[in-house]
């Protein structure tokens, strides 16, 4: 039995689409009552913990995906749960007012204080400090690869480390293709397998970076102002910094061959350091 099969034996007689196969398998399940529910098939048991976790603690934040019923079936571990809607704000036509929403989602997980991981203390400061550091010298590594300039790495080098607020619950990948939207505007954060506890800059700064880059600088905005930030914006930079570097080293150090097509995070790399 294959992850399909199992999935339609789950509710028989729905009819079932495939939406992601990359690691995890996600499937849409239809009803021929209209319902529509997605199922969430785990490439390890640790993957569907670490998101049940995360999905339980949050359960009564607004966005949340709701966790309608779970199990493990010839040994693969599966989530069904309410489906959030059929775009997300990367595909979805530009839309201001979803884009608040997700700013406001964002806001009341980091406010919800819940015990998202087992962690006593999360991602704090220090460990940011001090990743961060670690992040730019590995990088060094690969600055010809990556098409980094000395220049741009040495000023990596000696910028200041993000500064960071009390790690709050955080889901860590708040990308725009991780907010879905309903036919009636409701949005919903999905993804939760890396959630941790992170100080809010970490959620706020990415979201804010990927909406500016993906969706443009008013989208952006929109997610600001629905989130009602109370620190100065200012302070992102470093954080985007961070975020850049990340991606680049985490591409350089699985990807073989030239990274010509990563040159933007270079580009926004300089951009944050400068």
């Amino acid at each position: 039995m294959d992850a399909f099969e199992m999935v339609s034996s789950l509710v028989p007689g729905t009819t079932v689409r495939e939406l992601s196969g990359h690691r995890n398998r996600i499937f849409r399940l239809l009803e021929e009552s209209g319902r529509s529910t997605i199922v969430k098939v785990y490439a390890t048991p640790a993957r569907e913990r670490r998101e049940r976790h995360a999905l339980e603690a949050l359960a009564n934040v607004p966005g949340i995906p709701t966790i309608l019923e779970r199990g493990s079936t010839a040994g693969m571990p599966w989530i069904r749960m309410n489906d959030g809607g059929g775009w997300n704000l990367a595909t979805l036509p530009h839309n201001l007012e979803a884009a608040k929403k997700a700013g406001a989602l964002l806001r009341g997980v980091h406010e919800a204080l819940a015990p998202i991981t087992n962690l006593e203390g999360g991602l704090d400061a220090d460990y940011v400090r001090s990743h961060y550091a670690s992040t730019i010298e590995r990088l060094g590594r690969y600055r010809r690869r990556a098409g980094i300039p000395p220049e741009v790495l040495e000023a990596a080098r000696h910028a200041p480390a993000p500064e960071s607020s009390e790690p709050r619950p955080a889901h860590t990948r708040p990308e725009p293709r991780n907010f879905v939207v309903a036919e009636d505007g409701t949005v919903t954060l999905i993804d939760w397998e890396w959630a941790t506890l992170a100080p809010p800059e970490w959620d706020l700064s990415l979201a804010t970076w990927r909406f500016d880059r993906e969706l443009g600088e008013d989208a952006a905005a929109a997610l600001w102002a629905g989130y009602g930030a109370s620190f100065p914006q200012h302070r992102l930079r470093p954080w985007i910094a961070y975020h850049a570097a990340m991606m680049l080293l985490d591409a350089a150090e699985q990807r073989d061959g030239r990274l010509g097509d990563l040159a933007y995070l270079v580009d926004d790399l300089a951009a944050a350091v400068s």
